[in-house]
């Protein structure tokens, strides 16, 4: 079953048929090729005849042979052969073409092309993309599935809580999403070797797979922990593994760039600086973990907390991790510098809990929202601090 990913359209509509480049960006399989096929529906809906339309998926067979740029201009040219009006060009996953930055260049200079391309790398506009084309393009940062999106996939309109622990486990892949139990978990473990080969071993010409393997796992048994490139030395140095304190840094910018992983500053909320050190780390998709090293509903606080984080990227928003004193304030998400402070908790289910959540919050002297989420179902929201259930925020994107 296919869904109309709506959220993104509507973030893509406004930019649609304009002079500026659309640029989708996600880890592998996460759906971007579909949100294309589905611009192009749109587009043709519009009345946009499909001779206009050029879409090139440079991971099927058909186009591996569209390997440089000229053969690419080559291919382009004898499609809209005689064509009259503008064209729209839709690129999928168009890193593997050297150069490709160039020719997109040439064609936004000519005018008469809308373009859409897509990556699953987040530094596609890095480098020499990015200076020629600075304030040409708009980008849009394509993740998996959202429990609300998972839920309609699976056409769900009751026992959400039942299907929130499935979801847990399941993440949310859409490719994955045909499969059950053990097949299931071969299929992400597959998605997630394929990403790791093609995206950070191929591209970064990483030598020592096992290292990076090493890593990762350390990564996903940590989500939601502060920590360092220095922590996973001396972990890894306690394995009589002989690694420097830059390579553990640079394969963490390779799992970052594969959008396998996303980095959470510290931020001290009185003197009102990014800390240097320790930051957190959230998987793009929990799914990963469970097919890995399993654990995610014996680790449902850490897991809840990485599930808030990825819906909070969705919605939006900039995110760091908030220090008062010596007490953590698991996020302060901005939109527009307008900051709102969260804490995520599985249950509230002593005083000591209740406290423990709420008292960073409490010690932050300003008047902006603050929020816990937490699994309760009772509102024990006090003290100005709005107590919010975890299913209901994530079924409601106006709620934060």
């Amino acid at each position: 079953m296919i869904i109309k990913r709506e959220e993104y359209i509507d973030k893509i509509k406004p930019f649609m048929d304009k002079h500026i480049i659309k640029v989708l960006i996600g880890i592998r399989r996460s759906g971007k090729s579909t949100i294309l096929k589905q611009i192009i529906d749109s587009l043709i809906d519009d009345g946009i005849p499909p001779e206009n339309i050029v879409w090139i998926n440079f991971e099927l067979s058909d186009y591996f042979e569209l390997n440089t740029i000229e053969k690419l201009e080559e291919f382009i040219s004898s499609k809209v052969e005689g064509v009259e009006g503008k064209i729209y060009l839709f690129f999928d996953e168009i890193q593997v073409v050297p150069k490709w930055e160039k020719l997109i260049n040439s064609y936004f200079a000519k005018g008469g092309y809308d373009i859409y391309i897509t990556g699953s790398n987040s530094k596609l506009l890095s480098g020499e993309f990015a200076s020629y084309l600075s304030g040409r393009y708009v980008e849009l940062n394509i993740y998996p599935f959202s429990f609300k999106e998972y839920l309609k996939y699976h056409e769900v309109s009751q026992d959400f809580k039942q299907y929130f622990y499935k979801y847990l486990d399941d993440g949310g892949m859409p490719s994955t999403f045909d499969y059950e139990g053990d097949n299931r978990k071969l299929i992400i473990r597959d998605l997630y070797n394929s990403i790791v080969l093609k995206d950070i071993i191929q591209r970064n010409n990483v030598q020592n797979a096992d290292l990076l393997d090493r890593i990762m796992r350390f990564v996903m048994y940590n989500i939601g922990q502060p920590f360092s490139a220095n922590k996973i030395h001396n972990r890894l140095k306690q394995d009589m593994v002989n690694v420097s304190v830059n390579t553990i840094y640079n394969y963490l910018r390779f799992f970052e760039k594969a959008c396998l992983i996303y980095q959470a500053k510290r931020e001290d909320l009185k003197g009102k600086k990014i800390l240097k050190h320790d930051e957190k780390y959230y998987l793009c998709d929990l799914g990963f973990r469970q097919s890995i090293i399993g654990n995610n509903q014996r680790d449902i606080t850490r897991a809840m907390e990485n599930m808030v984080y990825m819906e909070l990227l969705r919605r939006g928003y900039e995110i760091t991790i908030g220090k008062v004193d010596s007490l953590e304030v698991d996020f302060v998400c901005r939109k527009q510098s307008r900051p709102i402070y969260i804490q995520v908790s599985y249950l509230l289910a002593s005083e000591e809990t209740i406290e423990r959540e709420f008292k960073p919050l409490k010690n932050i002297n300003d008047n902006y929202p603050k929020y816990v989420i937490t699994m309760d179902e009772a509102d024990m929201s006090h003290d100005g601090i709005e107590h919010l259930n975890l299913i209901d925020f994530l079924l409601d994107d106006e709620i934060i």
